[in-house]
């Protein structure tokens, strides 16, 4: 490696060097005698700023630079899924066990094992013609995901070697012959990460991504191929919902990304994933799961490369057809992150310290989700799910991460403080949320779930929100001021907060919900309060009503079991009977 040049400023993660010509912007460099990972951010005549993603302490005046003249990209093949990576995609468990807790600076090891063979089977024959994106084969990753193994960007032709083997990554699978000679390939390939990975078409998403959270899906949903975000003041529960999500999405892949996150809160996710069952398959959840784990103690650099070296990551595998959800914890660290390097590269800053491309950056990241027709002559279609959670200090969300981030997602999750202080989790503010998804699902779900999930969906959230304008009359006069009508609807906004919203993340029976569950139990509590209002227009008393015995199995429905939805009709019938009883007692009387 050729020294092509020195260093004559060290700021903290910016180097300042001359010499390198011939680097371009996002060219990979190698800093110092330590050769630390850096990437050139920054062009100014003679003169190359480096973004350094180790810590630079120690590094002088006048130390080398060397120019590997690649952009940055990772390592894309068999050996990603169970992986656990850094920001600039260092195997972390290798990294441990051969040199300790804690990461060597200068430290190089490569992605994906060089030395571990993979039984790849073929799909195509000698002599088939192929195109970019064609799939020509796979290998068992794991358990759960079959790798298909695509013809990379700008290679077509006839196949003139194929044949099922035993190899690693490096070793040749495939001879192409195309119009400008010979090409061999292997199951490795790399792509530059602040580039997209492109596809044949972008679809608009009708179907729902299925999280199990019944706030999520009833009445904030996100489809397949959409874009959420959760932001929430510290202690809300974010970290908590993205592990949440991780384990119960419908989703074939999980890229789950700790960007600057409190070490703790990876070591969970590191401990939990191994562990914790696939509900589809009962294999463990890292056989379809890939980890970068970025902590707050890990240089401030880093943050913005984890991001990337993620969504590309989530980008090959929806290439493939999967559906794809990528979790971004959190990409306020990353914003911080980018404020640093403004400031030190002595840019104009925006609002609050914050660069002006701020909302620009974050735009490119989530428009890398969507449901698209991947590349490739079989119109195979796959999906990219991008869910980021926000961390505004103080829980204030005008501040310009949130409002930058609002822009571009359809799906909003606010995390109330105050509900979690409550213990209501999910802690989502039913007020103050929404989703723009929310007409597709409300279509989808009429259609494969029942006819009445919209007029259920709407009920219930028109309970809530009179719920909200009675809690400020009772707070100045006092609930027995309200009509039996309006006290009525209190108790069922009760019911539909801690019977329907809560939902116990550690208790196997509650912390995931079916959509056909969902609607059971919404239907229980909806048609509970028409009987009920009903009875109140015969002169039955209230406190008769909310005396029956069923209600307290209600309380109970969100631990029937999946397997077990028929009881939700002997307990709707319990419902119906009782206050049917009440009707005819009163009758009499």
């Amino acid at each position: 490696m050729p020294n092509n040049g020195t260093i004559i400023k060290v700021s903290g993660p910016l180097v300042v060097a001359k010499g390198l010509r011939g680097t371009r912007i996002y060219d990979m460099v190698r800093v110092g005698r330590f050769k630390l990972f850096g990437e050139v951010v920054e062009i100014r005549g003679d003169e190359y700023f480096i973004q350094v993603y180790e810590e630079t302490e120690g590094l002088g005046h006048g130390e080398p630079v060397y120019s590997t003249h690649n952009a940055f990209s990772v390592e894309l093949g068999p050996g990603l899924i169970g992986a656990i990576y850094d920001g600039i995609q260092r195997p972390l468990d290798v990294i441990n066990r051969l040199h300790g807790d804690y990461i060597v600076r200068g430290i190089e090891h490569s992605s994906l094992d060089r030395t571990r063979k993979w039984h790849f089977y073929p799909l195509k024959r000698i002599g088939d013609e192929v195109i970019t994106g064609d799939v020509i084969g796979y290998v068992q990753e794991s358990k759960l995901v079959k790798h298909k193994i695509m013809i990379p960007m700008n290679i077509k032709g006839k196949l003139s070697m194929i044949e099922e083997k035993e190899g690693t990554i490096e070793d040749v699978i495939v001879r192409i012959e195309t119009a400008n000679g010979t090409k061999e390939l292997t199951m490795l390939q790399k792509w530059p990460v602040r580039s997209f990975r492109r596809v044949k078409k972008k679809l608009n998403s009708t179907t729902p991504l299925v999280t199990g959270q019944r706030i999520i899906d009833t009445f904030f949903p996100i489809t397949k191929g959409g874009v959420a975000c959760v932001p929430g003041p510290f202690g809300s529960g974010k970290t908590v919902i993205q592990h949440q999500l991780s384990r119960w999405v419908d989703a074939d892949i999980i890229v789950y990304v700790g960007c600057g996150e409190r070490g703790n809160e990876m070591t969970e996710v590191l401990i939990d994933f191994p562990i914790l069952k696939d509900p589809k398959t009962g294999e463990p959840l890292m056989e379809r799961t890939v980890l970068i784990a970025n902590t707050s103690n890990m240089p401030v650099a880093a943050r913005e490369a984890s991001v990337y070296t993620g969504i590309t990551i989530a980008e090959y595998y929806r290439d493939m057809g999967y559906s794809v959800a990528l979790m971004a914890d959190s990409t306020s660290r990353w914003a911080e992150a980018m404020r640093e390097m403004s400031s030190r590269l002595e840019e104009m800053p925006g609002e609050e310290g914050f660069p002006t491309y701020l909302s620009s950056r974050l735009a490119s990241f989530y428009e890398r989700a969507g449901n698209v027709i991947c590349l490739g002559s079989d119109e195979r279609q796959g999906s990219l799910s991008v869910i980021g959670a926000v961390s505004p200090p103080g829980g204030d969300l005008s501040e310009p991460v949130t409002q930058s981030t609002l822009r571009v997602v359809k799906a909003f999750w606010g995390l109330d403080d105050r509900l979690a202080s409550q213990r209501q989790f999910p802690a989502i503010n039913w007020l103050t949320s929404y989703s723009l998804y929310q007409d597709v699902v409300d279509e989808y779900s009429n259609i494969n779930i029942n006819k009445y999930w919209k007029s259920y969906r709407m009920k219930a959230m028109e309970i809530l929100q009179k719920e909200a304008e009675l809690e400020e009359l009772v707070r100045l006069v006092g609930v027995d001021s309200l009509s039996q009508k309006d006290r009525l609807l209190m108790e069922v906004a009760r019911m539909m907060r801690e019977d329907y919203l809560y939902q116990n993340a550690y208790d196997l029976r509650d912390t995931y919900t079916s959509l056909r569950k969902q609607f059971l139990m919404l239907a229980v509590i909806i048609r509970f309060y028409d009987n009920a209002n009903a009875l109140l227009q015969s002169n039955i008393e209230l406190s008769k009503i909310l005396s029956i015995s069923s209600l307290s199995d209600i309380a109970q429905m969100r631990f029937i079991p999946e397997e077990s939805l028929g009881e939700f009709d002997r307990l709707e019938a319990k419902v119906i009977n009782e206050l049917e009883a009440l009707s005819k007692s009163n009758k009499l009387q």
